[in-house]
C-alpha cells in the first residue's frame, strides 16, 4: 500500500522572520495578494507562482541562488514534519485544530489503486506543474492527503512533537499555522509502518500531484535502469487522519460570466428540471438550501431563486458514472444547469472560459452585483463520506467540487527530488 519516506527539508535560514515569507498555494492566491508578495524578493511566491516569460526557468534560477546565499538550508537530519492548523468558521464558537504531517509518498499512479482521486483535474493547470517540477526538481508545497485509522496510532507521537515547534505564525486565513519534526528513528518507523496497510485519497492538490505523477512517468521512460526508488517517484504530501472531527469541507460556488440565452429563457429552461422559487434576500441564499439535497441557490441579474430538483428527473441522467457520483450535488448541478439546460457538453466544463470558482458566499453576491459575473450558482458542501464513496468506487467527482479548510500555506518547507539532496533521508529509512 502507500509507502513514505520523512525527508531532509529545505526551509528558510532561521535568521528570517517566517511569516513574512510564507504565501497561500498557487491556485487559491488572488491577484492582490501577489501583488504584495511579488514585492518581497525572498517570498515562497516567487518558486511556486513565479514570474516572467520563462517562469518554471525563473524558479530554478532563483532556488539556486537562495541556496548558494543561505537564504534556505536543508535540514542536517531526515525527519517527519508535524503540521497542525488552529482555525474557527464563521458563526461558530468551537475551536478547531486539524492535525498532520509531511512526509513524501510514491507518486502512485491511479491504475494502482494505492492513492485514490475524487475530483478532475483542468488540464492546463497540470501542464504548468509539470514543467516547473522539471526545471526545479522541489515540491514547493505540499498536497494533502487522508489517511484513514480509527485508533489515532501516530496522534499521540505529533502531539508531543508539536510543543516544541520550529515555526508558528498566523496565515492570511487567519489560522494558526505550527510546525514541528520528529527525528527519532523508531517513531518515524512507526509513521512508515502505520501508512504501509493503507490508501491514500487525495483531498486538496490534485494538479500538483498530476505533475508528479506525470514528471514520473516522463523520468521512467527515459530511464531503461528505473528500479522505483529514484527521487522523482516520490511528491511531498501532508498527511491527516480522515477519522477527526476537524477535518472540515467547505462548499466551492460557480460563477458564469455570460449567458447564451436570455434570463427569461434561462429560467424557463430550468422550470423543466428544477422547482424554481423566488427569494427576497440574496443573503440568505447558503442557509435556504442547506441539509438540502440536490438545492442551489442562483443569484441572476439582481434576482435570487432558489432551485430544488424535481426529483423524478434525477434518473435521467445519462452520463456513465455509478451512483456514488450520480447522488452529488455537483453532478446534478453540472448535469442539468450546464449540459441540459446551457448546453455545455462535461468534456467541455473542465476547460470552459466563462466558468470560475468562488469559496466565498457573499464574494459571489458581490461579483454578480458587480458586473465581474452575471450569475452565482450556490452550493452546499461536500461530506467526507460522500469523498470516500467516490474514491472507492474509482470514479471521480466534478472538478472543484471540494474545499478542504483550511489550506495548507507555502513556504514552511520545501521537498527536493534532486538525486543527491534526497537519497540521504531516504536510505536511513530503507
Amino acid at each position: 500500500m502507500a509507502e513514505i519516506l520523512p525527508l531532509r527539508a529545505w526551509r528558510y535560514n532561521n535568521t528570517l522572520n517566517i511569516e513574512e515569507l510564507t504565501s497561500p498555494l498557487f491556485d487559491v492566491v488572488s491577484d492582490k495578494q501577489r501583488e504584495a508578495l511579488y514585492r518581497n524578493p525572498i517570498s515562497s511566491i516567487h518558486l511556486s507562482v513565479p514570474l516572467g516569460d520563462e517562469p518554471a526557468a525563473n524558479a530554478a534560477q532563483l532556488l539556486q541562488q537562495w541556496k548558494d546565499k543561505g537564504v534556505l538550508l536543508q535540514d542536517q537530519l531526515p525527519g517527519i514534519y508535524v503540521y497542525y492548523q488552529y482555525f474557527r468558521l464563521p458563526n461558530s464558537d468551537k475551536d478547531y485544530v486539524r492535525k498532520g504531517f509531511i512526509c513524501n509518498i510514491k507518486a502512485y499512479d491511479w491504475h494502482e489503486k494505492v492513492l485514490l482521486r475524487h475530483e478532475n483535474t483542468i488540464p492546463s493547470a497540470v501542464n504548468d506543474r509539470i514543467e516547473l517540477l522539471e526545471h526545479t526538481e522541489l515540491n514547493s508545497s505540499p498536497t494533502h492527503g487522508l489517511y484513514t485509522d480509527p485508533d489515532f496510532i501516530l496522534e499521540p507521537y505529533m502531539d508531543e512533537s508539536i510543543r516544541m515547534p520550529l515555526y508558528e505564525t498566523e496565515d492570511y486565513q487567519g489560522v494558526r499555522d505550527v510546525l514541528a519534526v520528529i527525528h527519532d528513528h523508531a517513531i518515524i518507523k512507526l509513521f512508515l509502518d502505520t501508512l504501509a496497510d493503507k490508501k491514500v485519497l487525495l483531498a486538496d492538490g490534485h494538479h500538483r500531484y498530476g505533475g508528479s505523477l506525470a514528471y514520473r512517468r516522463k523520468c521512467m521512460a527515459e530511464n531503461p535502469a528505473h528500479t522505483g526508488t529514484e527521487p522523482y517517484n516520490y511528491h511531498l504530501m501532508y498527511l491527516t487522519n480522515s477519522e477527526h472531527d476537524d477535518l472540515r469541507i467547505l462548499p466551492t460556488h460557480r460563477l458564469l460570466r455570460k449567458l447564451p440565452l436570455s434570463d427569461e429563457e434561462f429560467l424557463q429552461r430550468l422550470s423543466k428540471y428544477f422547482t424554481v422559487t423566488l427569494k427576497e434576500d440574496p443573503y440568505e441564499l447558503n442557509e435556504v438550501i442547506v441539509g438540502k439535497p440536490w438545492a442551489f441557490g442562483l443569484y441572476l441579474n439582481g434576482a435570487a431563486y432558489k432551485l430544488r430538483l424535481k426529483t423524478e428527473v434525477h434518473p435521467s441522467i445519462e452520463w456513465n458514472f455509478p451512483s456514488e457520483v450520480k447522488e452529488l450535488d455537483l453532478t446534478v448541478l453540472h448535469y442539468f444547469v450546464f449540459e441540459k439546460v446551457l448546453g455545455i457538453y462535461r468534456q467541455e466544463q473542465r476547460d470552459y472560459e466563462g466558468l470560475s470558482y468562488e469559496r466565498n458566499f457573499t464574494a459571489c453576491i458581490r461579483k454578480v452585483d458587480k458586473g465581474e459575473a452575471y450569475l452565482a450558482l450556490i452550493t452546499n458542501d461536500v461530506s467526507m463520506e460522500q469523498v470516500k464513496r467516490v474514491c472507492n468506487s474509482g470514479s471521480v467527482m466534478p472538478q472543484k467540487s471540494t474545499f478542504f479548510y483550511p489550506k495548507v500555506i507555502c513556504g514552511f518547507l520545501f521537498g527536493s527530488i534532486k538525486e543527491d539532496e534526497f537519497t540521504t533521508a531516504a536510505a536511513a529509512c530503507l
